[in-house]
């Protein structure tokens, strides 16, 4: 049990995507104007990570290592094409909103990386664990990311008036540009809390803190 918890919470913050990883980051730069927009992305990609990951774990031993990427795609894709048709028929604003970004799943780094450095080499449990710890771990991020270019963009959260009727929205924030800085702006302050948290602790400060390279999708290649 101690095991699958580790897996499942490294997803919330030590490898959280896509702020200590720095994963996946088209879907969050592109559809984040709003939290209904990270929201909704991030579940969509909950489902084909988790079901992706517990797929590869099970057919780990049958697929032939030469062309086991084509095959974690095959598996992403036909994920995906659920997904989009769930979406038609039960989501379909949310659906057009999100446009071509719900297909790009499938070569969503997040998505390869932990069906190879991960599902590929642990049980089914494990990798449920870490499917389902790293998708909810993106979709925190997409929609603190969406609500917070919503919030200065609109003045809204969810659609919801937050600010005084006073407030001039800042429309830079649900531009491109913005994305990038209130991005930005989030990384900074994750790597200042982290930073802190080490010297608390009496830690090295690393230049990437929280990253462990051993699980991530790139470095682990």
């Amino acid at each position: 049990m101690s095991r699958l918890w580790k897996e499942f919470s490294k997803g919330l913050w030590k490898d959280l995507p896509p702020f200590k990883v720095v994963l996946g980051l088209c879907p969050v730069l592109a559809v984040t104007k709003t939290a209904d927009n990270g929201f909704g992305m991030g579940m969509a990609v909950i489902f084909v990570l988790t079901m992706s990951n517990i797929l590869v774990s099970i057919f780990r031993k049958i697929i032939p290592p030469k062309v086991r990427i084509a095959c974690f795609i095959v598996i992403a894709a036909s994920l995906v094409v659920s997904v989009e048709l769930l979406m038609q028929a039960f989501a379909y604003p949310l659906y057009q909103q999100l446009g071509i970004f719900v297909p790009l799943i499938v070569v969503n780094c997040i998505i390869l990386g932990r069906a190879e450095a991960f599902a590929s080499k642990n049980p089914i449990l494990l990798s449920a664990a870490d499917g389902l710890g790293m998708g909810i771990g993106f979709t925190i991020s997409l929609t603190l990311l969406g609500g917070l270019r919503e919030l200065l963009g609109y003045g809204t959260i969810f659609g919801n008036q937050i600010m005084p009727d006073s407030y001039k929205p800042f429309s830079f924030m649900i531009e491109a540009p913005g994305a990038f800085v209130c991005l930005g702006l989030l990384l900074s302050a994750m790597n200042i809390f982290t930073s802190w948290q080490a010297r608390r602790k009496g830690q090295a400060v690393l230049d990437n803190p929280g990253h462990d390279c051993k699980t991530c999708g790139i470095c682990s290649r």
